[in-house]
């Protein structure tokens, strides 16, 4: 199973209310009539983010097929020049970024409406080659993370080797995604003695300088 993950930047002239709606209903019903889909998932970032300052991303798309030629498929369908036209009305698509993963469960839980998801998105170390960092990340500093106190449930979604075909560079190498039961226990576990050691491990295999976060709301439309 493949999970493409898109990255959103809403049209500068929307506000997140009109664009949240537009994307959480109209797109939402296009996406569930594309051909092959096994899965579709929204996160909303929480609307904390926007006192003042706009998110990394305005929102993650993150949609689930069987493998690349579900995907082909998907692209040529009739309804997928659907989702195109409608794009335009509420997305700055030159802002539009998409990574095609594998993900990785390295902590299994249940998780429902009100958790806190938190989305890091990864740069590898660039002396590091794909599979040494794809293998430290998931090894070594996945059991680590896995220790936090109060998180329930944590995948990584590794970008596949696709993407680095012909020279190519994803956007981003990976995405660490994690889920707390609340705003307070993200919190408890980000100020613990276990995230200390896990920040200091980071270094070992990603590019120097602060991840890119967002915090949000997950919302299962196809499922």
């Amino acid at each position: 199973m493949i999970n493409a993950i898109t990255l959103l930047r809403r049209k500068p002239n929307l506000s997140v209310d009109e664009f949240q709606r537009h994307w959480q209903t109209d797109h939402a019903r296009i996406i569930t009539r594309l051909p092959g889909v096994q899965r579709y998932v929204q996160s909303h970032p929480i609307c904390d983010y926007y006192q003042g300052r706009d998110p990394v991303y305005d929102g993650i798309a993150e949609l689930w097929a069987e493998d690349s030629q579900a995907f082909r498929d998907i692209a040529a369908s009739e309804v997928y020049a659907e989702v195109q036209m409608d794009e335009e009305k509420f997305l700055d698509r030159t802002a539009i970024a998409l990574v095609l993963t594998e993900e990785h469960l390295i902590k299994e839980g249940p998780i429902a409406n009100e958790h806190v998801k938190r989305i890091q998105l990864f740069r590898r170390r660039p002396k590091l080659s794909v599979d040494e960092f794809q293998n430290y990340w998931r090894d070594t500093y996945g059991p680590m993370l896995a220790q936090l106190p109060l998180l329930d449930r944590y995948v990584q979604c590794h970008a596949r080797s696709g993407g680095y075909a012909k020279g190519w560079q994803p956007a981003y190498d990976g995405f660490d995604v994690s889920w707390f039961r609340s705003a307070d226990a993200l919190h408890h576990a980000l100020n613990s003695e276990a995230y200390a050691r896990t920040r200091s491990e980071q270094e070992n295999f990603l590019a120097t300088g602060e991840c890119p976060q967002l915090l949000a709301r997950e919302f299962v439309v196809m499922d």
